[in-house]
């Protein structure tokens, strides 16, 4: 009496027809796997580059909130020196909270690009919450100080340099 397979796939009309041509091909030479939703991978990310993204997506999205009150304050008729100042302002404050996103995604998935910009960011971040914080609003400055600061010293922790080290993988331009 035969037994039957233990691992399903084994059936002979489930192999796949390209297992025979990696049949006692070392790793190297295999072509590689689609990990982008693989458990494992999402496993070896550390905590710190969790922490770094949350912290900008905060960020992008009190950005969000801001051009959404500043939108509304606009077309509310509240006084303006420029009107097109203003909506360049508005423009901004929308392309920096998208720009912001973006950083925390791709800092996400490992790219090394956003490193730079989510330091940038928390640079810019340290130079509004230090007069807020000794202009009469502590309380606001240390909410933009204290993340700040934590992800500052997150970007340089060789956990998160070593996460964060994927190429966008397009071909030099030169």
């Amino acid at each position: 009496m035969s037994r039957p397979p233990e691992n399903p796939e084994d059936l002979p009309g489930n192999r796949d027809d390209d297992a025979d041509d990696f049949a006692g091909k070392n790793s190297a030479e295999l072509p590689p796997r689609n990990t982008a939703g693989d458990p494992a991978t999402t496993a070896q990310r550390p905590r710190a580059v969790v922490v770094i993204a949350a912290v900008v997506a905060l960020e992008a999205a009190a950005l969000l909130v801001a051009a959404g009150w500043y939108c509304t304050q606009l077309l509310t008729g509240a006084p303006v020196l420029s009107f097109w100042g203003a909506v360049f302002t508005l423009g901004l404050l929308l392309a920096f909270s998208v720009w912001l996103f973006a950083v925390a995604r791709f800092l996400m998935r490992g790219f090394r690009w956003p490193r730079a910009g989510a330091l940038v960011a928390q640079l810019f971040v340290l130079t509004i919450g230090f007069p807020t914080l000794t202009g009469g609003f502590p309380v606001a400055g240390l909410a933009m100080l204290v993340p700040a600061l934590a992800a500052i010293v997150l970007l340089f922790d060789k956990r998160v340099i070593a996460f964060a080290s994927r190429a966008a993988g397009t071909p030099p331009a030169l």
